[in-house]
């Protein structure tokens, strides 16, 4: 007889004494490695370059700064502002405060221009033309540390607040007075720092709470809403000092923003296949008396569908280390370790604490078999009812699903197609600036600065040319391009003096699509410019730096990564799920569903963010973010079915065997769906709007999956298609199982 590969695990981890050793495992492991290795919140880096060195605008930052080197170091701009015009008195205590930084610098305060000795009408000029806002820099010492510039920032304030002997901070913008905002790199880099550390720990406490609610709702039970959060728990005390670790020694890279999706995953995916073999262990309970024989029986039962779900998430958040991007990439390593190490737990830890709580883990209602139902009646001298199996909403779906199939399919394409349609219509942005809240006090500032100086101004656009020497008036070709306002005086090179720089403002704001569109049209135009010179390879003789350019880089970029992951990630699960179920067609069209629901997710979520929230776009990145888990994920559901189904086809007929594989599935994956988006969706709660538009988007795709795609179309396609649904499997070639009562359609 062929053992199964997971009875003999089950009997290991069931038994009276190895349950105990699991446990003390797991303790003395998150014990000793978060004493000997950092957390992952440790050795978070923020700094770090989301775009490749080959990229143009990359290649021209380091060739800016060799050759036109800026010695003032890293700037906080000071924005000042008054809705009626700054006065003499705001322009005098600019210039008192200034005063006040040369006799007594920040720390690692390098440059600071004398603005405390010029007069207030000379000052004045150097405000905007309307003559309600001037923004004053200071820099800092490139190599500064975070906590460096979060002191000053602190102490800046209190310093302008004792300077005007009012807070200027804490007025909203609409109201009268002066204020003032701390903006530009050191500003923002700062304001996003605190944002996301007070994200982590809100974040953690919703996802723990909700899951808990979620969790006492679904199971009526404290102690199984407990146990699977003491398993995720765990798992985070492991997965937190191995990646710790890894970061540490510079082999892997973690943000805070990863981190915090992380956290996400971890508890919903975690919990969903905890769910997966608690639902199993509790059906099983109903008829095996001995607890560790059912928990033995439940293990074998859903371990194998467990095992295959968390393959599928490892391997499909694995596809993004083939990413160009640095947000993509550095998702990598850190989202399969964390599902990886999740799924060891649920297959490991869990079931020695199901051993050890045995039926006790759904008290107050215990799970019996009939036998023991009626014997406890006897003792107790009273009726105590048998827990229903299933309930009645399961098994009408289990009925529809079989009786009226095409009813079913055209029904959920029409309602998945439409949603999908609003997809070509989604309007993207790159600027990631406008994921943060619009009242953060570095975007306030960058807002004041956007809208009372030229657009142009704001952020030029940086253009070296290597000029071979050759003497033509490239600052008027420059300004003949149509959609260039503005040239600069150029600066020559430092080492190479063929090599000049010139600034050049847009017509549009620098931060807009249509600017970011300019850039391969500037490009073309310094192509023609050179050529006409006589420089042959002219392609290799300029090149486009500054912010446009890096949104334009990271716009391609984007869009290189989904078009190389997207069909990788299809292929790599599409031959997983042939591995797992043996039939061609299972995969075509189980992979199809999941995909026709991600850009259903898309295309509703765009129209939640666009028409409901009045987001004029979503960030660039969302649709990979979103494929990449609603696919990895969507799938675990998939497989948990189905393999209910290929089962159920070994003993019954076709349309019982679909009929009861969504039956015996359909609360655990109902409620394991729920979890999910739960979890997705408390990213919405958040102030960063990157990722509130993941969480949103994530949790109806994960929503329209639990409801729509697993409950009603999968099953339905698979009894439409009978036994060449699996095809070319050995259950293609058995003879099919009939009952007297039913017959089969293929």
């Amino acid at each position: 007889m062929k053992l199964h590969p997971f009875n003999t695990w089950g009997k290991y981890v069931g038994g009276r004494l190895s349950r105990w050793l699991t446990l003390a495992t797991w303790v003395l492991l998150t014990v000793v490695l978060s004493f000997a290795w950092p957390a992952v919140n440790e050795v978070e880096d923020d700094a770090t370059q989301d775009l490749p060195a080959t990229t143009m605008s990359q290649q021209a930052n380091v060739l800016i700064n060799k050759e036109f080197p800026n010695d003032a170091g890293n700037p906080v701009l000071i924005v000042w502002h008054r809705d009626d015009k700054l006065t003499d008195r705001d322009y005098e205590a600019i210039r008192t405060l200034y005063s006040k930084l040369n006799d007594s610098p920040l720390k690692m305060q390098s440059t600071l221009p004398p603005l405390g000795n010029i007069p207030v009408p000379a000052l004045a000029q150097s405000a905007s033309k309307d003559g309600t806002s001037i923004v004053t820099p200071i820099f800092f010492d490139k190599n500064a540390g975070m906590e460096i510039l979060q002191d000053n920032m602190d102490s800046l304030e209190e310093r302008i607040t004792q300077t005007l002997n009012e807070n200027p901070f804490e007025k909203k913008l609409s109201d009268a007075g002066l204020h003032v905002r701390l903006s530009g790199p050191v500003g923002i880099q700062t304001d996003a720092v605190n944002l996301f550390s007070q994200a982590d720990v809100k974040l953690l406490i919703a996802t723990v709470l909700l899951v808990l609610i979620l969790l006492i709702l679904l199971y009526r039970s404290p102690f199984m809403a407990i146990i699977p959060l003491i398993v995720v728990g765990f798992a985070y005390g492991l997965i937190s000092p191995t990646l710790g670790f890894l970061a540490d020694h510079g082999w892997i890279t973690v943000d805070a923003q990863g981190v915090s999706i992380m956290t996400v995953l971890l508890f919903g995916a975690g919990t969903d296949y905890c769910l997966f073999l608690i639902s199993r262990y509790r059906d099983t309970l109903l008829h095996e008396e001995n607890k560790f024989k059912a928990l033995q029986m439940a293990i074998k039962e859903s371990s194998g569908a467990i095992t295959m779900s968390a393959l599928t998430v490892v391997i499909g958040l694995g596809t993004l280390g083939l990413a160009h991007y640095g947000s993509f990439h550095r998702f990598a390593v850190p989202f399969s370790l964390a599902v990886f190490l999740m799924g060891i737990a649920a297959l490991t830890l869990l079931p020695a604490l199901l051993a050890i709580f045995g039926r006790g883990a759904f008290y107050p209602f215990i799970p019996r078999t009939p036998k023991m139902t009626e014997t406890l009646s006897k003792m107790k001298g009273k009726i105590i009812k048998q827990r229903k199996e299933k309930g009645k909403i399961s098994k009408g779906l289990g009925r529809i699903v079989t009786r009226r199939p095409w009813m079913i399919i055209l029904l959920s394409l029409i309602l998945l197609g439409g949603l999908a349609s609003f997809v070509p219509r989604v309007h993207y942005t790159y600027d990631l600036l406008e994921s943060f809240p619009k009242d953060m006090p570095s975007r306030e500032g960058f807002d004041l600065i956007s809208s009372h100086f030229s657009a142009g101004e704001l952020a030029p656009v940086k253009v070296v040319i290597d000029t071979e020497g050759k003497q033509e008036p490239w600052e008027e070709r420059l300004s003949n391009i149509p959609f260039i306002t503005d040239v600069l005086e150029p600066m020559q090179g430092k080492s190479n003096p063929q090599l000049y720089l010139y600034e050049v403002s847009l017509k549009e704001n620098p931060y807009s699509l249509e600017a970011i569109n300019r850039i391969p049209e500037l490009h073309d135009h310094l192509k023609e410019i050179l050529d006409k010179a006589g420089i042959k390879d002219a392609e290799n003789h300029f090149w486009v730096g500054g912010e446009t350019a890096v949104l334009y880089d990271t716009k391609v970029t984007t869009e290189r990564d989904q078009s190389v992951i997207i069909p990788v990630m299809i292929s790599i699960i599409s031959l997983l799920l042939l591995f797992y179920l043996r039939s061609l067609t299972a995969m075509v069209y189980l992979v199809a569903t999941v995909v026709l629901s991600f850009f259903s997710a898309l295309g509703a979520g765009w129209l939640i963010l666009h028409y409901g929230f009045g987001d004029p776009a979503i960030q660039g990145a969302i649709p990979l973010y979103a494929f990449v888990f609603l696919v990895a994920l969507g799938e675990d559901y998939n497989i948990f079915m189905v393999s209910e189904i290929w089962k159920n086809k070994r003993k019954q007929n076709h349309r019982e065997a679909v009929a009861n594989g969504v039956i015996q599935t359909g609360s655990v994956i109902t409620s394991a769906g729920l979890i999910l988006a739960g979890t997705f969706a408390v990213l919405a709660t958040l102030p960063i709007q990157v990722l509130v538009q993941f969480g949103i988007v994530t949790a109806i795709g994960v929503l329209l999956d639990t409801f729509i795609v697993r409950p009603l179309l999968v099953p339905a396609i698979t009894t439409v298609l009978g036994r060449y649904a699996f095809w070319p499997g050995k259950l293609w070639r058995k003879k099919e199982v009939t009952t007297d009562n039913s017959s089969i359609s293929s």
